[in-house]
């Protein structure tokens, strides 16, 4: 008798970055960031900064974010900030040159700041780490209802060369659905004002999965980011995490293989209605305009270049050691957290993190390229680690081709099929590390 094997859920983990923060832990010897970059490349860095502040918490968010700031928290947390960013910039020395080659404000929602707010937050980039906001990519996130003529006026003139809008849906009743109400014309008349301002890339973020979404509805909010010919759109699997609004009121039924396969289909038919409006296809998830203007740096490399992240959410990675702060999900606990990063008086030492080893290493390099649309190329491969990686992941790359998951294309790219490009969110957790998945296993949810 023979046994089939169960299909491969589609959407299990979404590896934006490895190791997730789930397998952080607090660090008993808190290093001393001087000491962490000491020996680090710091030519070519780049810099987010994390803002931890929405109006409202959309029912599907998992983000390291709280509803509100009362008694002035935000300029609160910005004096945090500033006293962070100028302890990294000290750990960074000044013993070789040290270089931005992009930054990126996210959340939260960076725009939850008043305009003088984010005045301050570039003044903390430009002055105290040094970032030349105006002559390198600069990416910010917004949402509708915080996308005000003055505050985006800011960010132009700031240097922004990439706003991203939070849109989700234009169809009000899976907004509501999604427990993220808005009005269709209040999205569409953030969207002009964002077109005003001439910022050159406009990102729209879409979800699809949502309760009561069809195959129609899609299409609706589809044309509805297309008519504003948006650079870049990214198209987000709806996911019910624990903790979050919609998973404190999930079901079974919610995660059955019926949403699975209705999800497919609705990323299959954004992904063909996007290639057939002239978009190119760089990941799962992003969707570019052929025509659009270059965004990312020529010298930067997320798989090998550092990071310095400011904001009690934000990561920084060295090339052994990535850290942060505490992480949680449920508002109380994030909202102490945020609470203790404004008390901070020392920065200069890392809280929470994971080392890197040899292995590590390896399995994010390859993830960080394997999931991008143009694939890995193994001679970078092969000249950062000596090693081949089919040597390296045999069986995890022979389940892949198995399943028809990697393109047959010759020469020296190992690049994911049309279908493995759909299934990217199986395929990233299939090479976490033994190591990394017991982390993540063993984390307390807070």
């Amino acid at each position: 008798m023979t046994v089939t094997a169960p299909p491969v859920r589609p959407y299990q983990h979404y590896v934006y970055a490895y190791p997730h923060k789930t397998a952080y832990r607090r660090l008993p010897e808190r290093p001393r960031l001087a000491d962490l970059w000491a020996d680090e490349s710091k030519a070519a860095l780049s810099l987010y900064a994390h803002i931890p502040f929405c109006e409202v918490r959309c029912g599907f968010c998992n983000l390291f974010t709280r509803i509100g700031a009362p008694d002035g928290l935000t300029g609160r947390y910005l004096d945090a900030l500033e006293r962070q960013a100028i302890a990294a910039r000290e750990a960074l020395g000044d013993r070789g040159p040290v270089r931005f080659a992009n930054a990126a404000f996210g959340g939260g929602t960076p725009t939850f700041l008043e305009a003088a707010e984010l005045e301050r937050l570039c003044d903390i980039a430009e002055r105290h780490m040094g970032a030349d906001l105006r002559a390198i990519p600069l990416s910010v996130e917004a949402s509708p209802a915080t996308a005000t003529a003055d505050r985006l006026s800011v960010l132009a003139a700031r240097g922004t060369t990439r706003l991203s809008l939070g849109v989700q849906s234009f169809v009000e009743e899976e907004a509501r659905a999604a427990v993220r109400p808005q009005r269709r014309a209040d999205v569409e008349a953030a969207l002009s004002r964002i077109r005003d301002t001439g910022i050159p890339v406009l990102n729209i973020d879409l979800i699809y999965g949502i309760d009561g979404q069809t195959a129609a509805s899609w299409r609706l909010s589809l044309d509805a980011a297309l008519a504003w010919r948006p650079e870049e759109i990214y198209l987000y699997p709806l996911y019910v995490r624990p903790l979050t609004g919609l998973g404190r009121h999930a079901d079974a039924a919610t995660a059955d293989r019926d949403w699975d396969e209705a999800r497919l289909r609705r990323y299959r038919e954004g992904r063909d209605h996007l290639l057939a409006q002239g978009y190119e296809q760089l990941s799962m998830r992003m969707f570019r305009r052929a025509d659009a203007p270059p965004q990312g740096p020529d010298d930067y490399a997320c798989q090998t270049d550092g990071m310095i992240g400011l904001g009690c959410g934000a990561r920084s990675y060295t090339s052994r050691l990535h850290y942060s702060f505490d992480y949680a999900v449920a508002m109380r606990e994030i909202r102490g957290i945020i609470d203790d990063y404004t008390a901070t008086e020392d920065f200069g030492r890392a809280v929470h993190g994971r080392e890197v080893d040899e292995d590590e290493a390896r399995r994010r390099h390859l993830l960080q390229s394997l999931l991008q649309a143009r694939g890995l190329p193994v001679a970078d491969y092969r000249r950062r680690f000596g090693a081949d990686p089919y040597d390296d992941f045999p069986a995890e790359l022979e389940r892949l081709a198995a399943r028809g998951w990697l393109a047959k294309a010759g020469g020296e790219a190992l690049k994911l099929s049309d279908e493995g490009l759909a299934h990217s969110d199986a395929i990233g957790p299939d090479f976490f590390s033994p190591a990394v998945r017991a982390a993540m296993a063993d984390y307390e949810l807070k």
